[in-house]
């Protein structure tokens, strides 16, 4: 697993489409990303989490004290995530969705539109049409959660008739292989040195 940031208070790594970022119930799923990363440093912990599907950058905090630290930077939204998607059909320049989310199914877990629900943003921006496995094409968006609900950039984007490629939840995995779906940089101040911090990661699927 490739490091892409290591110092005495944070790691920060390259996490691979298919592996759990903690452990789920039962052994079929009890191998995940915090459990290697334990067996030799158990002062890690996770400051934020990536779907099972999702790869790119993912950051943890070395004892409790960089925990409440790193945690706090998130609840304030003082750190900037940018993700790359490929997604069906043609969409154009940019814009935002303001939509909020609640957990519509619970197996395998779903969410979507709830007036009730969480609130959630998420803003976008094309990067480029693609030739696509659908008749109507790909386009690769930029994605930036302003918020970060579970499968919030998943949900989003099958609500406004977009679906992620690959998505076997909210859209038709079929023959296109991994969730296209990649956490491509996160930025901020780091708590302790007070040093901006640029972690980037390339996706796989490009």
């Amino acid at each position: 697993m490739k490091v892409l940031l290591r110092d005495r208070w944070l790691l920060a790594v390259d996490k691979p489409a298919g592996l759990l970022t903690q452990p789920g119930l039962g052994r079929q799923q009890a191998d995940s990303l915090i459990t290697r990363l334990n067996k030799d440093d158990p002062a890690l912990r996770l400051v934020h989490r990536l779907d099972r599907d999702t790869s790119g950058v993912l950051l943890l905090a070395r004892g409790l004290e960089a925990l409440r630290s790193c945690s706090s930077l998130f609840a304030h939204r003082r750190v900037n995530k940018l993700y790359l998607a490929d997604v069906h059909g043609h969409i154009d320049r940019g814009g935002s969705i303001n939509s909020p989310l609640a957990r519509v199914q619970r197996q395998p877990p779903r969410y979507g539109f709830h007036p009730a629900g969480r609130s959630a943003m998420t803003q976008w921006r094309v990067l480029r049409p693609l030739d696509g496995i659908k008749r109507d094409g790909i386009t690769r968006v930029w994605l930036r959660p302003v918020t970060g609900r579970s499968h919030q950039l998943r949900a989003h984007l099958a609500g406004i008739g977009h679906p992620i490629i690959g998505d076997p939840i909210y859209g038709d995995a079929g023959t296109a292989g991994r969730l296209r779906l990649h956490a491509h940089a996160l930025s901020f101040c780091h708590p302790f040195t007070q040093k901006r911090v640029r972690l980037i990661s390339a996706p796989t699927f490009l």
